[in-house]
């Protein structure tokens, strides 16, 4: 993965006597070469996909897709809503009955063609990365270099699950035979956020198509290209008919009718907590259908006064200020311990000044933009508070032109945990800084929210990392890194932050149902 590897020869520059910034920089470029990004790259695929074909959504309607680097329509986009949700859920029953190709397909053959789709997005990673880019706002540097290494890994990773997925049996008393049989949980209904395009739609599909289900699947209506772009991959792969079906759409409409629907039998779901309770909501209210749910987050980022300075310093402004921190996993609380407050601020606003923002094809540009006006206000309208509510804006704090959806790396410094700053998920680039003491005084206060998603613990005392790590109430904990992912390694959030997990072998569990089946045999030995 590439954070592995950028970390890796970092800390490698680093012990040769590098400077922090310069070893980064370092890292970045010994990577692998990128080809130039496709500045301009054409739309193919801009209807909805049932039954392997594109198609006009019923109504006839469309909606725009918005550059969001210049405030500019890419496109016009097919505008899926509750009649386009029916005729997709109907093809995946179809596709998901028995005798069915897709249910006839030995497990090998479903792993084949996660595996032929992942080869085929590798083929086109630099058209896809630049589509995302286009419709994103994400670096290009961005999205080829994680987002799609990332991706790839994702389907290869459950390619090699799908025949792996086993019951048992079950030594039960009497004479009777007991095994156990895991069954994909059937249709399934998907809805991806617009920070990560082309990683939660992987993330989703990968283990719903290992596991043997059939996707009804929802994009964003802020970015619907790429998406749409890897479903017609899957129809190259041949993923038989029905099998995954996409969506664009607005979520009350189109994502409300996938929730509700009576024929699918679980809904996958990434974004806000707000719309995560209506989704719970409208599964309680139609079938009881089964829910996985990956919300909002507040995450605590700790650093203590012996950590390595350097490196936390770096990495607590990747922490927040990676995807123009449009991340729900952020490190969005940066707690300080009181004896290295001063310089922690001190050189996380230097660092924060010399952030490149700009231009997200340009590679020089480490920030694009938000990606759309709604969020760059309400980032806005939350750093403003900042401000009225007494925090010390110590950077940024502005809009950045008046062309796009970009603003300053901004760092509030002397928070206080009840400002408005430090509860809210800002998904946005403001850092605030908060002191703290001692342990169990950090400890409180970072489990102090409804959110439980991610944290993290920046020390070389392994005694005080443990102590923490043991007590913070989230559902992934980094020690001295942070957004370290990986196909295998289970995500997913305590509280408000949702439920269940993605990724790795947990990510499967959602995906099927545990038959039991009892047998009456003359006779059982041992």
């Amino acid at each position: 993965m590439l954070v592995f590897r950028m970390q890796r020869v970092l800390s490698k520059l680093q012990r040769l006597g590098l400077s922090q910034r310069l070893a980064a920089r370092h890292a970045f470029m010994s990577t692998a070469a990128m080809p130039e990004p496709i500045r301009e790259p054409e739309i193919y695929y801009n209807k909805i996909l049932i039954n392997n074909n594109w198609v006009d959504s019923v109504s006839g309607k469309t909606f725009p897709t918005i550059n969001p680097a210049t405030g500019e329509k890419i496109c016009d986009v097919a505008e899926g809503d509750k009649a386009d949700v029916d005729k997709a859920v109907a093809a995946a029953r179809e596709a998901f009955k028995l005798g069915s190709p897709w249910r006839r397909m030995d497990a090998h053959d479903r792993g084949r063609l996660l595996f032929k789709l992942a080869g085929l997005i590798e083929r086109d990673q630099q058209y896809l990365s630049s589509l995302e880019t286009l419709d994103n706002g994400k670096p290009y540097t961005v999205a080829y270099g994680a987002d799609l290494n990332l991706v790839i890994q994702c389907y290869r990773y459950y390619g090699g699950w799908a025949d792996k997925i086993q019951g048992k049996t079950i030594p039960i008393t009497g004479d009777f035979f007991c095994y156990t049989r895991h069954e994909p949980v059937g249709v399934v209904g998907q809805i991806i956020p617009w920070n990560f395009p082309l990683l939660m739609q992987a993330w989703k599909l990968g283990p719903a198509l290992a596991a043997g289900c059939t996707v009804v699947l929802k994009t964003a209506e802020q970015t619907p290209l790429t998406a749409n772009y890897v479903a017609q991959l899957a129809v190259e792969a041949g993923f038989p008919p029905g099998v995954i079906n996409v969506i664009p759409g607005y979520g009350p409409t189109a994502g409300a009718a996938l929730a509700r629907h009576m024929d699918v039998d679980k809904v996958a779901f990434t974004g806000s907590t707000e719309i995560g309770h209506e989704i719970v909501k409208a599964a309680a209210e139609s079938n009881l259908k089964r829910t996985t749910l990956e919300l909002g987050g507040k995450s605590p980022n700790i650093v203590l006064a012996d950590a390595e300075m350097n490196h936390a310093i770096e990495m607590s402004h990747f922490a927040l200020f990676f995807n123009q921190g449009q991340c729900c996993c952020a490190g969005s609380r940066t707690f300080v311990e009181e004896k290295a407050y001063d310089e922690f601020v001190e050189r996380s606003v230097v660092r924060a000044k010399s952030r490149t923002v700009g231009d997200p094809f340009n590679p020089k540009m480490e920030q694009g933009p938000q990606v759309d006006d709604i969020q760059m206000n309400k980032i806005l309208d939350l750093i403003n508070s900042g401000k009225k509510e007494g925090a010390k804006l110590c950077a940024g704090g502005n809009r950045v032109g008046d062309r796009g959806y970009f603003i300053e790396p901004t760092v509030f410094a002397d928070v206080k945990d009840n400002m408005r700053i430090a509860k809210e998920e800002i998904f946005g680039p403001v850092m605030q800084i908060i002191k703290f003491k001692d342990l169990n005084e950090v400890l409180e206060r970072a489990n102090n929210s409804e959110y439980g998603l991610a944290a993290s613990v920046f020390s070389q005392d392994i005694d005080r990392v443990n102590y923490l790590v043991h007590g913070l109430r989230a559902g992934t904990v980094w020690v001295n890194c942070f957004d370290k992912f990986d196909a295998a390694a289970p995500f997913g959030g305590y509280k408000m932050s949702g439920n269940g997990r993605e990724l790795g072998e947990y990510g499967l569990e959602a995906y099927s149902e545990c038959k039991t089946v009892t047998m009456k045999v003359p006779q059982k030995n041992s």
